[in-house]
């Protein structure tokens, strides 16, 4: 992606060497700053504090806090000090798991001489993998697009329902839902983006409208409650949507939201998508709402909002009337039934357990 003219991946290695540097997201979408860490602390305080987010771009910043740990201790006990510290930081993306068990598997039957350099190198290869991940994914989802181009009118827009950020600030680089949007438009269709803000972290006005805007991408941003009205009055050809996590026979869990989106797009026979990197299935879970934890965040999310002010100044105001409760669950689970599709590295694949373990059956238990 490139930001005022510069290519930008959200993490990569500070000038240094060591030091790994991140976008801060909790800045967006007034302010582009990036924030070095230094340490595994760091690395953790960026991801329980979302100054990173999203599945994919979770795990490589756990994989680049292992490497970090390495650097002052690189004892067995050191490891799995690491893996604890960063495992516990978000409950709910299984990426995060994944790319900590990754670093273990690497960097475990390793003498200590030789745990640091191989452990910079494994996040890297985590790093590059995501984003070819993604490319992929692209394409893939580019194919979709296009078909339904063919049946419309030459130069008629084609209209994307997005929800949350599944976007280049979500992974390395490209996005997930937005890898196929990116490739359409580069390749010359007419996309237009119907981006939900998702309260209320507001990813999507915040940080899919941004990146989208960056990008050149014609796009509107609508209240979460939208989606259903457009799509019965048929201004919504598809919904694209990324996952935290996603189970052996296809169940979904994405952010909180997600779940009323593909009712209402099953509703209105509008397709309805899910871009998939294969890191993102846990296949020792099945049924998603039963199994996947739900992460519960502060109520101060829902009760507070931040925006600019006429003279240039970034507030946080309080919305709630004080003494009200607040119940803040950052994620839901959409049945498998409900998706149309999973748009992977691998090809667009049905939501059910025979197809994904036919996809990945390196990774099907």
């Amino acid at each position: 992606m490139n930001v005022n003219g510069r290519h930008y991946r959200t993490i990569w290695l500070n000038d240094n060497g060591w030091a790994v540097d991140i976008i801060d997201q909790t800045k967006f979408p007034h302010v582009f700053e990036t924030v070095t860490l230094r340490s595994t602390d760091d690395a953790a305080v960026a991801i329980r504090d979302m100054l990173v987010r999203g599945a994919p771009l979770i795990g490589v910043t756990a994989a680049y806090g292992m490497a970090l740990a390495m650097r002052t201790d690189a004892s067995d006990a050191a490891l799995a000090r690491a893996y604890d510290q960063l495992v516990k930081t978000r409950p709910t993306a299984i990426n995060l798991k994944w790319a900590l068990d990754e670093m273990m598997k690497s960097l475990s039957p390793l003498p200590q001489s030789d745990r640091l350099w191989a452990a910079y190198a494994r996040a890297a290869e985590i790093a590059d993998e995501d984003v070819a991940i993604n490319q992929s994914i692209g394409r893939n989802g580019f194919d979709i697009i296009k078909s339904i181009a063919a049946k419309k009118k030459p130069g008629e827009t084609i209209n994307i329902l997005t929800h949350c950020n599944a976007g280049w600030l979500a992974t390395v680089d490209w996005g997930t839902a937005t890898a196929p949007i990116y490739t359409a438009h580069d390749a010359g269709l007419p996309i237009h983006v119907w981006v939900d803000e998702t309260r209320p972290r507001n990813q999507g006005a915040s940080l899919t409208a941004w990146e989208l805007l960056h990008h050149g991408v014609p796009h509107t941003v609508i209240p979460d409650n939208t989606g259903g009205h457009l799509m019965q009055h048929g201004q919504v050809d598809m919904a694209i949507v990324g996952t935290d996590r996603t189970t052996a026979q296809g169940d979904v869990c994405n952010k909180i939201g997600t779940y009323l989106k593909a009712l209402a797009a099953h509703d209105n026979g509008v397709p309805f998508y899910v871009a998939l990197p294969s890191p993102t299935i846990d296949f020792n879970v099945v049924d998603g709402v039963k199994e996947i934890p739900i992460e519960q965040r502060s109520g101060i999310e829902v009760s507070h909002m931040s925006g600019l002010t006429r003279d240039g100044r970034i507030e946080t105001v309080e919305i709630v009337p004080r003494g009200s409760r607040v119940a803040n669950y950052a994620f839901d689970v959409t049945p498998a039934k409900y998706v149309t599709g999973l748009i992977t590295e691998r090809g667009v694949i049905a939501a059910n357990r025979v197809a994904i373990a036919k996809a990945f059956p390196e990774r099907a238990v």
